[in-house]
């Protein structure tokens, strides 16, 4: 690579006078600029030496790779005449951004939300059990309990269970969103108990209550607050939390050591419960109702045109971010289901991942690149049960036809799915096997949108690309052998684990870089262990100095990465501890460095360790040894390399 002529075609892809701050990672750089519009993206996609971009988080992130990206950022920044930034003063400046307003309120919703997801999954896979088991006209005139009874125990005690990550939302939202607001999760635990006490009056029938003249009030200082609970609701809750985060800061920030470890917590949940029961709590149901209200409303009143809208424009908003914003708007829709009747946003969700999956399909029966094909493969499987970043950013948008043919895909679908009232009842993964969240009645509905957007995803991509792929100059040399020298270095070779850990698919790291893999084919692992050890005995190439990023080239060939979390680069080496230095020769096993998993988790970010063959394309065959979701512990062999042969 010139890294130099890539600096320079890179600044005139992005515009000199466009930039406003650069940083670079171990993989890519990262750019603040003026504006993304007038970015020639078209250059960017066809350079020979970058692997991709996308845009998140008001930075602009190009894929340049391990060992390169450091030298074409260091002339990248004399040729557009900034000075270099620090990953944190980015962070900082795409922060203030100012256009970055509304994705600064969906980072926050994402933050308090996607950690209570495994939640409130399994009580709405837990609920899909239920829902099989006790509803009619699903096997038949009756119910599975109704011709089984024996079953009846357990479906209620299934029920019972389901029931318990919605009953108690507000403790579940009040921890998550404390922690996100800089408070004391646990304090924020006991406000959210303190919103659904069962001497309160049930959320659920506040209203019926407040209509009826039932309400029950207590009587203080001369105010009348009624005794109403918090069942069901979310905004109200974020709204608790916000304000017990910062009476807490507040109070450690005026109050001296051995007072403030007293009152602190006192202060802060019994101002919080008065301003929450008098005022706060009030005014933000009003909202949280009106927003339901709103959905509900333009659900009925648009219906299925609405869906099929919505359909169309789904994976479209999957590329700004702006979807991490539905699991709040889904559970407010789940947590009112009687008035709801379901949310309407898990079954298009569905129809989109479909198509966009099936069009990833079809690719590969088009398209003659080998790498790209490999790709299709596990792209293509991720994005139909629910995942779609790697289809997305990998596949469907570089080819741009696919990404369009799954909207017109999934905008049908949703349209025909909306005709047949098609809505979920919980939550669950949003994919060929959401069904199971789907009302029993409406499950021949879901299935035959879900063949729908398949069939003209995967048909109309596949008739299109045949005209629109055909074998190019630039293919056949994408294609072509590396070159003898290449084949000559490179060998057969087996991979160890750097750290001990849960396997995880690669195609479901929440980063289209690793998830699409344009660094390379590997694995991910869930860490245990704390310590990254050396995955093959060869010389370091990259030791970053925040620590999160290791790169090295073995012995035999293999160009190998580690790198420790997502947006860990951000945390500028807190938590980490480098043993080793760019150039040094290490044997397999040896200690590279350390890092904190609970400092990471604290962070709001995850110590999810990617090991990635960056030279892929050097190997005939790259394999993962072990399976998704298997232990796997430190040394223990879990890629095999297969050279090419002559």
């Amino acid at each position: 690579m010139n890294h130099k002529e890539v600096a320079k075609r890179i600044a005139q892809a992005i515009g000199k006078d466009n930039v406003v701050a650069a940083a670079h990672c171990a993989t890519r750089l990262r750019l603040v600029v003026k504006d993304v519009k007038v970015i020639d993206q078209a250059a960017l996609d066809n350079d020979p030496d970058l692997k991709g971009t996308f845009n998140a988080n008001g930075q602009y992130q190009i894929i340049v790779g391990p060992g390169d990206v450091n030298t074409v950022y260091d002339e990248f920044i004399k040729i557009v005449n900034i000075k270099e930034a620090s990953k944190e003063e980015l962070k900082n400046i795409a922060a203030d951004n100012k256009d970055n307003i509304i994705m600064k309120f969906i980072k926050v919703l994402s933050d308090i939300f996607v950690p209570l997801i495994p939640a409130l999954t399994a009580g709405g896979l837990l609920m899909a059990i239920n829902n099989v088991l006790t509803g009619q006209g699903l096997f038949g005139a009756q119910s599975i309990v109704q011709m089984f009874p024996q079953w009846k125990g357990f479906a209620e005690i299934v029920n019972m269970m389901s029931s318990a990550p919605f009953t108690f939302l507000p403790i579940l939202i009040a921890f998550s969103a404390t922690k996100r607001f800089g408070g004391n999760p646990y304090l924020g635990a006991a406000a959210g108990m303190m919103l659904v006490m069962p001497n309160l009056v049930n959320g659920y029938g506040v209203a019926e209550s407040i209509a009826t003249g039932h309400m029950t009030y207590w009587h203080v200082f001369g105010l009348n607050i009624a005794q109403a609970g918090y069942q069901g609701q979310v905004i109200p809750v974020i709204g608790v939390a916000f304000i017990l985060a910062n009476l807490e800061k507040f109070f450690h920030k005026h109050l001296n050591d051995a007072v403030d470890f007293t009152f602190t917590p006192m202060l802060s949940i019994i101002i919080t419960g008065f301003l929450t029961f008098t005022l706060v709590g009030p005014a933000l149901r009003i909202v949280s109702n009106g927003v339901t209200d709103s959905l509900v409303w333009a659900y009925q009143t648009l219906g299925a045109v609405g869906m099929g809208i919505f359909g169309l424009g789904y994976s479209a908003i999957v590329l700004t971010g702006l979807h991490q914003s539905f699991p709040a708007i889904e559970t407010t829709l789940l947590a009112d289901i009687a008035k709801t009747g379901g949310s309407f946003i898990f079954p298009v969700a569905a129809m989109a991942n479909i198509a966009q999956g099936a069009a990833t399909f079809a690719v590969f029966f088009v398209t003659k690149n080998k790498q790209q094909k490999s790709l299709t493969t596990s792209a293509g499987i991720s994005a139909m049960l629910g995942i779609t970043e790697p289809a997305l950013f990998g596949v469907n948008l570089k080819l741009k036809f696919p990404f369009f043919i799954g909207l017109i895909a999934s905008g049908i679908s949703s349209f025909i799915i909306g005709l047949l009232h098609v809505l979920s009842v919980s939550m669950g993964p949003a994919g060929i096997i959401g069904f199971i969240a789907i009302a029993p009645k409406s499950i021949p509905s879901f299935m035959m949108g879900a063949i729908i957007s398949f069939v003209i995803a995967f048909v109309g991509t596949y008739l299109y690309g045949k005209k629109a792929m055909k074998t190019t100059e630039e293919e056949i040399i994408n294609e072509a052998p590396a070159t003898p020298e290449v084949v000559e270095r490179l060998q057969d070779e087996k991979i160890s684990a750097p750290v001990t850990g849960r396997i995880v698919d690669l195609a479901s790291v929440p980063d289209p870089v690793f998830a699409s893999e344009a660094m390379g084919k590997g694995i991910a692992i869930m860490p245990t262990s704390q310590d990254v050890l050396a995955p093959v005995t060869g010389v370091i190439t990259i030791a970053a100095d925040t620590g999160h990023a290791y790169g090295i080239k073995s012995d035999d060939g293999a160009e190998v990465l580690i790198h420790i979390g997502l947006d860990t680069v951000n945390l500028n080496g807190v938590g980490f501890e480098k043993i080793v230095q760019q150039g040094q020769h290490v044997s397999e096993g040896d200690l590279l460095g350390h890092f904190d998993i609970d400092k990471i988790k604290q962070a709001g970010l995850t110590p999810l360790t990617m090991t990635i063959v960056t030279n892929t394309a050097g190997y005939a065959q790259v394999d993962s040894l072990l399976t998704v979701d298997r232990a796997a512990m430190q040394g223990e062999e879990i890629i095999q390399l297969h050279a090419k042969k002559d």
